[in-house]
Order: structure tokens, then C-alpha cells, then sequence
């Protein structure tokens, strides 16, 4: 059973993760101070904490909180793909590397 709750938390850490950069995306994409993509923002940013504080409540936090870094690959992959932006060979190295060592953290956890 106590393997079941470790279980849970990396799942949940990558959502927030993602709720995190989606939350970021509305706003950059907010045409003015429009209240509607603040208010859309802000729940993405709720959703993203509650599933934070469930992840914590399910794992361990020395797995978790690296985890967590993979909302940096999420924003650079909504800056390469939805932003169009550009990136260099060396942003790339540096996105392989944090999926990699979230990767070996994740599954080394318990």
C-alpha cells in the first residue's frame, strides 16, 4: 500500500507543472488586462497548486520537488511550438538533461 501512495505524487507534480506553464501561456496571451484570461490564469494556477499540495501528500519531497522541474521543458515547449519561438542546440541539451534527470529521480523513488 505505501508503494501505491508514492505512486500518485509524480503524477500530480507533473500536472502542476503543467498548469503552471498553461497559466503563464494565458496571461503572455492576454490581449490587454483583460479580466477574463487574469480570472483563467489564476484557476489554472489554483489547479496546479491543489494538485502541488495532493503531490506532496503522496510522495516524497526530495522526488517531487526535482520533478517540479519539468515545468521548465513544458514552458520551452510551448515557447517552441505555440509561441514559435526559437532555441538554440544548447537549449535543447539543457531540456534532454532535465527530462533525463527527472527520469532517473522519478524512477528511483520508492
Amino acid at each position: 500500500m505505501v508503494k501505491n501512495k508514492y505512486i500518485l505524487g509524480i503524477p500530480l507534480m507533473l500536472l502542476c507543472s503543467v498548469c503552471l506553464c498553461l497559466g503563464q501561456l494565458i496571461w503572455k496571451l492576454m490581449p490587454g488586462y483583460d479580466p477574463l484570461y487574469i480570472l483563467g490564469g489564476f484557476s489554472i494556477y489554483i489547479l496546479g497548486s491543489i494538485s502541488m499540495i495532493f503531490a506532496y501528500r503522496n510522495g516524497e519531497l526530495s522526488v517531487l520537488q526535482p520533478i517540479n522541474s519539468m515545468s521548465f521543458v513544458f514552458a520551452s515547449l510551448i515557447g517552441i511550438f505555440i509561441l514559435h519561438e526559437e532555441t538554440s542546440l544548447i537549449n535543447i541539451i539543457g531540456i534532454l538533461l532535465i527530462v533525463i534527470g527527472a527520469v532517473v529521480i522519478g524512477r528511483t523513488s520508492r
